[in-house]
């Protein structure tokens, strides 16, 4: 499993050089989005991310089934764990002390390709407990397990990049997968948007349970929280201690 999970870290790192690139060439426009900004935060994150990722994986391989891919198995694997994906995330949001540790992912100002990893260590160790959780739930190989982490981490950097699709092509998209303009309403710093959009993979977790917004070619986005933007709040030792600093719900329209 570590050597799935070490090709898993260099597939996505070429898969963020290359939204990196082309967020410079075809930039999403979107009205109240700020200008790019130093990206070092985000990947100091990143890198804690992939080695909190990492430890756990090595801790828990023990558990899991042999490797391999059966490919109905591994379907299965990659719909029950992204559901379980939307039920952890909507808890962080749901959850007063859930929402102060994934405060650090939603207080950046400018929602581009690093910003899809900039998580608290321990928002990583609740996500992985509920992939955990369920990958042994229902059995899994270690190999579908390693496919659903791939597929969720491209994902989940696509639908960060500050890019903009083709309408037609967007809206195609995201009936089956969440998609860039999607997730940018989930970054409104107004909670009625915030708290939607909450899919990482398959777009039809929102419509089942409620919770989806249509994003339209118009929206007028500001990303961050309120009160947290100051640039000293915005260090990686401020966003460490994050969760036992006030600052202020996402606010209301």
């Amino acid at each position: 499993m570590a050597s799935e999970r070490l090709a898993i870290v260099v597939l996505v790192a070429l898969n963020g050089l290359a939204l990196w690139l082309l967020e410079r060439l075809r930039p999403a426009s979107v009205a109240g989005a700020t200008r790019p900004r130093p990206v070092r935060t985000n990947l100091v994150l990143t890198a804690l991310l992939i080695v909190v990722s990492l430890a756990l994986g090595a801790a828990t391989h023990a558990r899991g089934r042999q490797a391999g891919v059966e490919w109905m198995r591994t379907l299965v694997t990659v719909v029950a764990l992204d559901g379980l994906a939307y039920l952890a995330h909507v808890l962080m949001h749901a959850l007063p002390w859930g929402w102060r540790f994934h405060r650090v992912h939603h207080s950046d100002a400018h929602v581009d390709v690093t910003t899809a990893f900039r998580q608290h260590p321990l928002e990583t160790l609740w996500r992985h407990g509920f992939q955990a959780a369920g990958a042994l739930a229902i059995g899994a190989s270690s190999g579908a397990v390693a496919i659903y982490l791939a597929l969720s981490a491209v994902v989940a950097q696509v639908e960060h990049a500050h890019v903009s699709l083709p309408w037609g092509i967007e809206r195609a998209a995201r009936a089956v997968f969440a998609t860039p303009a999607m997730h940018r309403v989930h970054h409104s710093r107004l909670r009625e948007e915030t708290d939607t959009n909450y899919s990482n993979i398959f777009s039809w977790w929102d419509r089942v349970f409620g919770t989806y917004r249509a994003p339209r070619p118009d929206d007028a986005i500001i990303f961050g929280l309120e009160g947290c933007g100051a640039p000293e709040r915005q260090q990686v030792a401020h966003l460490l201690k994050a969760p036992f600093v006030p600052c202020p719900r996402a606010s209301t329209s």
